[in-house]
């Protein structure tokens, strides 16, 4: 159970976050430019609106995996 309960704090409150913003951030600019419509930062962290699944398990992913490789960054700078 605290397993479960440290996992998804680190998962979701730490690399779900990072990677949401930084995602934001990126498709902010580059839809800009693109003159294309933007998503909001909540769309971001947990999917599209007009998503059939609330919750998207695919943005979740992508958004760890770019907090993971920003961290990973981050620590290779400072090293």
């Amino acid at each position: 159970m605290i397993d479960e309960i440290v996992g998804y704090t680190i998962f979701h409150l730490i690399l779900n976050t990072i990677g949401g913003c930084i995602r934001w951030i990126y498709g902010s600019i580059w839809r800009t430019i693109f003159n294309k419509p933007k998503f909001t930062f909540k769309e971001y962290l947990y999917g599209p609106k007009k998503s059939k699944n609330h919750w998207d398990k695919h943005h979740m992913m992508n958004n760890g995996i770019v907090g993971f490789i920003f961290i990973i960054i981050i620590i290779g700078i400072l090293v």
